[in-house]
């Protein structure tokens, strides 16, 4: 289960301004900065503090990392107020752009430490295979969130 370049590319080329979620209160570009956050989290450019995860933490990451379930409509990140956080860039294109550069610096990252883990929010430290598996199930649940997922990307 890993994201090809592709499928990431398709997805974002159907992902438009005026794009609705099918649920969940996210703009498109909210959404395309939020996988931009943990695409820099998964490499340790933004750092998270590390810490034990719960029984229970471990448990929702066994089954949604090692298992063919995909994330529900209600997740909320750790931590989450509610409320959208500003917006880093000043529109949907720019942030395409910041996506598919953190896209390219995860692969290069991983390639150049493939032993390295970095602390997901949830799930405390994740390996390359589980952040692999981390990426393709949340960016899917994203892009379907917007109806835009190319489940075999075509370029």
């Amino acid at each position: 289960m890993i994201i090809n370049g592709s499928q990431l590319q398709d997805s974002l080329t159907l992902l438009k301004d005026d794009t609705e979620p099918l649920f969940g209160k996210m703009t498109a570009q909210h959404m395309v900065e939020h996988l931009t956050i943990t695409l820099k989290l998964s490499i340790g450019k933004i750092k998270y503090p590390p810490f034990t995860p719960s029984e229970r933490a471990l448990k929702a990451k066994q089954n949604l990392l090692f298992t063919d379930l995909e994330m529900g409509m209600g997740m909320t990140p750790p931590n989450d107020t509610g409320e959208l956080i500003p917006l880093k860039y000043p529109n949907l294109e720019k942030a395409k752009e910041a996506l598919l550069q953190s896209w390219n610096e995860f692969i290069a990252y991983y390639e150049k430490n493939d032993r390295a883990s970095e602390v997901h929010p949830r799930f405390g430290y994740l390996n390359k295979e589980e952040w692999d598996r981390f990426h393709f199930k949340h960016m899917m649940h994203h892009f379907k969130q917007f109806g835009v997922w190319a489940s075999e990307g075509k370029s």
